[in-house]
Parts: structure tokens; C-alpha cells; sequence
């Protein structure tokens, strides 16, 4: 991976916008004092007078090389602690920490010629300096130790021509140095500014990305840990867009993850997004000729902690509605207040007052963890809409307004889970808050039946159990007259509307074991009136006597109506 600073001294010393909005901290309208200042302790004063302009800081000392050891030179501050000078000597002309009482960080840095040390500045601060502090005083420090090699080249005598050479060399490489300072403090403040007006509009994905392509001129993309693309910025982006194998997605994660900054990876440079150590996405720039330079990577590094702001701030917004929903199903399971469900239910994006069905899923060997969990999501997200899920046990509950299409969900998870060695089951509809608890126990009951049958795996509708519905434990007299109301409504609504006995007819039928005969003779009616009353009960039904499963539901209904619900209309 090949680092470049970009080359544009030319165009940036003529640069229209005022001096002070490039140079905020001063260092280049200082740069000019320095350089033309022939005294060396008034070089280093200057130098200690600028370190407050730079942040937090305070020159606590200035010292010089001289003959005999190191010279303090006086400094701007008043009441500054001593620094203890024999602490200075121990550095042995090395940069290093020294101990001043309350002051949490201070450090002295070595002003170095090409003749070696010629002094020091000693700078506390609060706490230690950020990547950009640490910049400016490395900066400071560079322009002083320059300015100090040009007076003392200036203050020995120079009798030939070689001298003058050099120290005109000398001058160019400074003035080349500024040049560059320049160009990179211009660079980074536009990156952090360009940055900053994405945070200010309330960033997200595409924003980050659509900056970094007018920062670098790359096209930016992210990913998602498992390789798949969620927004990309700049031009010749591929449709469709290539897919790593999960092996390689993998080694290419190890790979980056072992570096601390961006890394490449054939035409790419790539940035791991891991805030408190997650791994939740790639940031990467498409560059196939290689011309990314040290600005590049620089506005990629700033991107990536931008992104992992947001991807972290999604990741927990995520996470608390996922558990605001989970505590509204759970409520609704249990049975809440309808007006506080609704209103709850609102501020999650979900409308309580379409028509619901609950599903409670079952898969042997898998937990009702949150790896089940997801899987359930993914598998009911093309095949159910708008679902609230939670787990319970070792079952996952669903609230969806779609009632699922026979086998689509079972054969959906299925797939997502590699088995199809699983059961579920659904309830009939429900049209209010107050029957969600009744709907759970019918979704129990349909996985429980589905379970029990000799084809456990697969999808049970509770509304399609029959005769199962009622010999459940726990079934009460609203159950026992909806399976009626099922099975015999129209030929209830047909006898109250026109005086007639149809349902009496039938239930004496079964009652007789379908003989003829004897059905005539209970009802004191003909033979043939039997036949027609039992042809009219075919046609108003609409069903098929002659099918031993009907016949049964038909024949449990009628007795039920009559013992039961005592032959109630």
C-alpha cells in the first residue's frame, strides 16, 4: 500500500481567501518573525509566546545548547512551575515526558539542526493532544529548530561560496517545508469541514459515502460484514454487484483487520468499521491505478470514524425498538390496555387496528435464541407483512397482519435453517387488541395438534382443525359455538328465517346412524320428506354428506347444539 502527498503547492499559494482562514493557528504568519529574527533566545520566546494559540497548552520552558550543557531561557508565563533542569539532562537530547507538579501531561521537545539538539521547549496541557494537537506542536517545534539553525548559520562567518550555498539550500527546503505545511493543513481543514457539514445535516450512510467521492475522487462504497453493498458514491459502480463467498468475505476481513489503518486489497482501499471493537460494516475506495495519496487516506481514516458514529448510533436505535417491540407482544399475549397498545403500537410504525393472525413457529434443536430469532424475521419478511416477534420458551411468537399462504413460511425457514423438521401454527383471525391472548391459545393449539399428527413438520391452521378445536383442554362455550356456527350457521340462519328443522333433521339423522328408516319414523315425517329435507340441507351447507370427515364434524356440531347449547338458534 503505496502513501503519496499530492502535489499542489502551485495552485494553493494562490489561494484568494484571506491568510487567516487558512493559517488559524498562526504558524505561517510566525513562520516569517522566526526566520528573520537573528537572536536565538528571542527565537525560542517566540516559539513558547505561539504554543497557547495552538490549543490547551503552556510553555512551561525554553532551553538552549550551549558549550556547558542546556541554558533556560526565560519564558511569557508567570507562576509556571520549576521544571526540575537536571530531569532535562537525563533526556540525553532525546524527546520525552517530564514530571511538573499539577500539571496531568507536559512533555519537551527537542529543537534539532543539522548539527544535532540545539534546545528544548517544555508544553503541558490538560491531557494529552489529539492526533491534530500533536500535528501543530511537531509543526511549532520543526519551524523553531529551523529558525534556530538559520541564526546560528547566520551569526558564524560564512568566507566561501559553499556556505552561502548551503545555507541557501537550507532556506529553499524551509520555504519548500511551509509550502507543504500548507498544503496539508489546507487539505485536512477541507476534509474536516466537509465531514463536519455531514454531521450537521444529520449524516447517514449515503451522505458519508457521496462526500468521500467529492473528497478523493474514488468511488466510495459500504458494506455490510457479509460483503453485500448499501450505498456507493461515484461512477462505474458494477450491476449486479460481485458476491464474495462467505470463506473469502472472511479472509479478507482477517486480513484488513490486521492493520491499524486502511488497508488495499488488490484495486481497493479498505477500512474496517469497528466502534468498541463490532465489526459492523467495510467502508472502501475503488482505485485500480493506484494514485490514492496521504490526503486520501487521511479523508478515508476521518470517514470511517464518522461512519462508525452512525453505524453505532443505528445499531442501538435498532436494538431499542427490537425490545420495545418485543415488550408490546408480550403484553398483547398476556392481554393489555387497548388504548395503550394502540398508542404504543403508533410510535413503533405498527397499526393495531388491521386484521392480525399469530404464529408461533417450533424447530427442534434450535433454541429460541436470537440467532432463531433473526432466521424467523428473515424467513417471514418476504412472506408476511409488518410483524411483531418475541420468543417464548423455546418457541418463536409472531403478530402479523398477513395470514401466511399455506406453506410459504415453513418452507421459508426451512430453507433458512437447512432442516425442515419443524412446526407451526396459526390462529384464526383477530380484529382487536382484547383477542390477541384468545388467538395465541388457538396457535398453541394448532401446533400442538400439528405436532401430535403423524406428519409433525409443516404448517397447521387452526381454523382448518375441525373436530380438533374443541377436544383441547381449556376450550370454553364461545369456542364450542363457533365450531357450531362453523358447521352449522347456514342451516341455523335458514331454520329461524323460514320456520323450518333442518338442523333437527340432520341431528336425528345422525342420531339414527343414517338409516332412513328410522330417521323417518323418529320425525314422524315420509320417507321421501326425509330425503328432500336432507337434499336441502346438502344444498344450503354446501356440504357433502357422503365424506366421512364432514359427516364427523357434522354429526360432533349436532350434538353439540343440542346437549350442549340446548338446540339454541
Amino acid at each position: 500500500m503505496a502513501r503519496h502527498p499530492g502535489d499542489t503547492t502551485g495552485s494553493e499559494r494562490r489561494d484568494p481567501r484571506p491568510l487567516a482562514a487558512l493559517d488559524p493557528h498562526g504558524l505561517l504568519v510566525l513562520s516569517h518573525t522566526l526566520f528573520t529574527c537573528a537572536e536565538q533566545s528571542e527565537i525560542v520566546r517566540l516559539a513558547m509566546w505561539q504554543v497557547r494559540a495552538l490549543g490547551p497548552y503552556r510553555a512551561e520552558a525554553g532551553y538552549l545548547s550551549t558549550g556547558d550543557g542546556l541554558s533556560r531561557v526565560p519564558g511569557h508565563d508567570v507562576g509556571a512551575p520549576t521544571v526540575d533542569d537536571a530531569q532535562m539532562t537525563e533526556l540525553g537530547g532525546a524527546d520525552g515526558s517530564v514530571s511538573l507538579p499539577e500539571r496531568p501531561w507536559s512533555r519537551a521537545f527537542g529543537l534539532r539542526g543539522a548539527d544535532g539538539l540545539l534546545g528544548y521547549i517544555v508544553v503541558s496541557s490538560p491531557s494529552g493532544p489529539d492526533e491534530q494537537g500533536h500535528f501543530l506542536l511537531e509543526t511549532l517545534v520543526k519551524l523553531t529548530a529551523a529558525a534556530l539553525s538559520l541564526a546560528a548559520t547566520r551569526a558564524s562567518q560564512h568566507d566561501n561560496a559553499g556556505e552561502m550555498i548551503r545555507l541557501r539550500t537550507e532556506r529553499d527546503t524551509a520555504l519548500r517545508q511551509l509550502d507543504t505545511l500548507y498544503s496539508e493543513l489546507h487539505l485536512q481543514k477541507k476534509v474536516h469541514e466537509t465531514l463536519a457539514r455531514v454531521t450537521a445535516r444529520g449524516g447517514g450512510e449515503d451522505a458519508i459515502t457521496q462526500a468521500l467521492y467529492e473528497l478523493t475522487g474514488l468511488s466510495a462504497l459500504i458494506e455490510d460484514r457479509f460483503g453485500n453493498v448499501r450505498s456507493w458514491a461515484g461512477p462505474d459502480r458494477p450491476d449486479p454487484h460481485p458476491v464474495r463467498s462467505s470463506t473469502r468475505q472472511e479472509e479478507m476481513l482477517r486480513l484488513v483487520a490486521r492493520e491499524a489503518g486502511p488497508v488495499r486489497v488488490k484495486a481497493r482501499l479498505i477500512a474496517l468499521v469497528r466502534p468498541r471493537g463490532h465489526l459492523l460494516g467495510v467502508l472502501a475506495l475503488e482505485d485500480p491505478e493506484a494514485t490514492a495519496d496521504e490526503h486520501t487516506m487521511f479523508a478515508l481514516d476521518h470517514a470511517q470514524r464518522l461512519l462508525a458514529q452512525e453505524l453505532l448510533h443505528v445499531r442501538e436505535l435498532t436494538e431499542v425498538e427490537l425490545r420495545l417491540r418485543r415488550q408490546l407482544i408480550d403484553d398483547l399475549l398476556e392481554g393489555t390496555d387497548e388504548t395503550s397498545a394502540y398508542a404504543r403500537a403508533e410510535a413503533l410504525g405498527h397499526d393495531l387496528r388491521r386484521t392480525h393472525y399469530v404464529v408461533v413457529v417450533h424447530w427442534p434443536g434450535n433454541a429460541a435464541d436470537d440467532s432463531f430469532t433473526r432466521a424467523v424475521e428473515r424467513a417471514t419478511a418476504t412472506t408476511a407483512a409488518h410483524t411483531l416477534i418475541t420468543r417464548r420458551g423455546d418457541r418463536v411468537v409472531l403478530l402479523t397482519e398477513a395470514r401466511p399462504d399455506d406453506d410459504a413460511v415453513h418452507a421459508a425457514l426451512a430453507h433458512e435453517l437447512g432442516t425442515s423438521a419443524g412446526a407451526i401454527g396459526v390462529s384464526t383471525r383477530c380484529d382487536s387488541p382484547d383477542g390477541v391472548p384468545r388467538c395465541y391459545q388457538e396457535a398453541l393449539r394448532a401446533l400442538e395438534v400439528r405436532q401430535n399428527s403423524r406428519e409433525r413438520s409443516g404448517t397447521t391452521f387452526f381454523d382448518e382443525l375441525g373436530l380438533y378445536r374443541i377436544l383441547g383442554p381449556g376450550n370454553d362455550l364461545r369456542e364450542l359455538e363457533g365450531f357450531v356456527r362453523e358447521w352449522l350457521g347456514r342451516l341455523i340462519d335458514y331454520d329461524t328465517e323460514h320456520d323450518t328443522e333442518l338442523v333437527e333433521t340432520l341431528s336425528r339423522y345422525f342420531d339414527c346412524g343414517g338409516n332412513y328408516d328410522d330417521a323417518a319414523v323418529a320425525l314422524t315425517v315420509h320417507r321421501s320428506t326425509l330425503r328432500y329435507r336432507l337434499q336441502r340441507i346438502r344444498e344450503i351447507s354446501d356440504r357433502d354428506l357422503a365424506d366421512v370427515d364432514t359427516r364427523l364434524n357434522l354429526q360432533v356440531a349436532t350434538r353439540v347444539w343440542k346437549i350442549i347449547l340446548g338446540g339454541r338458534r
